[in-house]
């Protein structure tokens, strides 16, 4: 980097900007307490406000100032205004949909500058092995996945296979080795500094995608120009960032986070490390997954809401026409109301291409109507009556579909329906196949991808022996 970059980033970057404030030490261990070090998204102006007057008040005892006033004499909800003015950016300032209460959040620009200041501190242990098995496990997948020749792929698998051959004869014979405690600290402190900036980056693609969206609004509110131009502009821009690098490695990641069964090993993965007496858990991780998950969703939110801009434009654009119809009818209308009493005395001239002749023997001859007989006394049937199928009814209880899904999702998770089905299997036929696609209680929501397909087998109801199939788009069940 030239001087002139450097010091356009000095002046201008926001992370800079806090290094350099008077109250950086009062920003950076607050805001990385209560979001960083605490695991939080974005949070209501009320519990921040509570949480900052506790820790002012903290600060204010301890430390001593010549005047004798106090070291920071504001209001907290000031402080969290002058951090998320414009010219700060180290709180994004905004109102969820449907809460009328202000929330703040940790910007990208914070997380990179308490990262910075957190690497400064002296470590008393420092992973180094555990991030050259990383760098070189990274170096094979570029060169095997980028190896386009059989013969030396299959090379390479067999190889793989007569080594895991020999570990599994030296495991039976009871000869493996186990991690040193040395070992197993380095590789976890390299899981807990990576799962952390995972956090960190999601911030990071959030904010990008909200730019679009920022930018995408401006557009809207400022064109004048034709629809279709505006409208291939947008989809343009959401096309150029959803196929970029960054876009395919956060779909990616987003889909490994999808799967049930990953979510299951991570689990059970992250269960068992935090059972080991040799490492010294760091709490942030115990359901760092969970967090991935919700991260990885407020970033997807954000992308619907480019898309629910496109749809209110149009809606926009389709009620001006409309309203511009309305208009011109209601101008006519005047205009006959106006001349209704007093007609113009010249009145109207047409031109008449010729006379319409009708001769007598185009008109058809008199037919008289056809008569149909009816036949008023109906004989009584003898036939017996099965009225059972009258007081028939088939129910399907949501409150037992939401225990389903509840027993098998976590919070903050989902899964495919065909996986719900698979462990509770359909009992009630199609009728409990639309049941559970009418879930949303809040908790619960349904989602359908039109580009992919579900295929569920269930018993007929009237007859167990028979097995029905139904093709629904991809459904998707996840609990907030």
């Amino acid at each position: 980097m030239d001087h002139e970059s450097i010091e356009s980033l000095r002046e201008r970057h926001q992370a800079w900007r806090l290094l350099r404030a008077g109250n950086a030490s009062l920003i950076l261990s607050f805001l990385g307490d209560f979001f960083v070090e605490g695991n939080r998204g974005a949070c209501s102006a009320s519990e921040m406000a509570a949480a900052l007057d506790d820790h002012l008040y903290a600060l204010n005892v301890t430390i001593d100032t010549a005047d004798g006033e106090l070291r920071f004499p504001k209001e907290p909800r000031a402080y969290l205004e002058d951090w998320s003015a414009t010219d700060a950016g180290y709180l994004r300032r905004f109102y969820p949909p449907g809460d009328d209460e202000v929330h703040y959040e940790v910007t990208p620009a914070f997380e990179k500058a308490y990262s910075f200041v957190e690497s400064l501190q002296v470590r008393p242990f420092v992973a180094t092995e555990s991030r050259l098995h990383t760098a070189v496990e990274l170096l094979r997948q570029i060169v095997q996945g980028t190896d386009d020749d059989p013969e030396s792929r299959l090379v390479d698998l067999h190889r793989r296979r007569d080594e895991l051959d020999q570990e599994i004869a030296a495991v039976e014979e009871g000869r493996f080795a186990v991690l040193t405690p040395s070992s197993v600290r380095d590789r976890y402190q390299q899981f807990s500094i990576t799962a952390r900036e995972l956090l960190s980056d999601f911030r990071e693609v959030e904010d990008n995608f909200r730019r679009l969206d920022r930018a995408a609004r401006e557009k809207i509110a400022t064109w004048d120009g034709a629809k279709g131009e505006l409208l291939s502009d947008l989809v343009g821009s959401r096309s150029q960032i959803t196929h970029s690098d960054q876009g395919h490695s956060f779909q990616a990641f987003y889909d490994f986070l999808l799967s049930q069964q990953r979510q299951d090993e991570l689990t059970e993965l992250l269960g068992r490390v935090s059972a080991l007496d040799v490492v010294d858990v760091d709490p942030r991780t115990r359901h760092i997954h969970h967090d991935w998950s919700e991260a990885a969703e407020r970033a997807q939110r954000t992308v619907r809401q480019i898309s629910e801009q496109l749809r209110r434009f149009l809606d926009d654009q389709v009620w001006l026409e409309n309203r511009r119809v309305l208009d011109l009818v209601r101008e006519v209308e005047a205009s006959a109301i106006e001349v209704r009493d007093h007609p113009p005395t010249l009145g109207l001239e047409m031109d008449e291409p010729g006379m319409a002749i009708t001769l007598p023997f185009e008109r058809p001859l008199y037919r008289p109507p056809a008569s149909a007989e009816v036949e008023s006394l109906i004989a009584p049937t003898t036939d017996d009556v099965d009225d059972d199928a009258l007081f028939t009814e088939t129910f399907v209880d949501p409150a037992r579909l939401l225990d389903h899904v509840r027993a098998i999702l976590p919070e903050h998770s989902a899964a495919l329906l065909s996986d719900v089905v698979t462990f509770y299997p359909l009992e009630q036929g199609a009728a409990e196949i639309v049941g559970y696609l009418a879930l949303d209680d809040g908790e619960v929501t349904v989602e359908m991808d039109d580009s992919d397909e579900t295929v569920l087998d269930y018993p007929d109801p009237a007859d167990p022996n028979t097995t029905k199939r139904a093709r629904l788009p991809k459904v998707t069940v996840r609990r907030r």
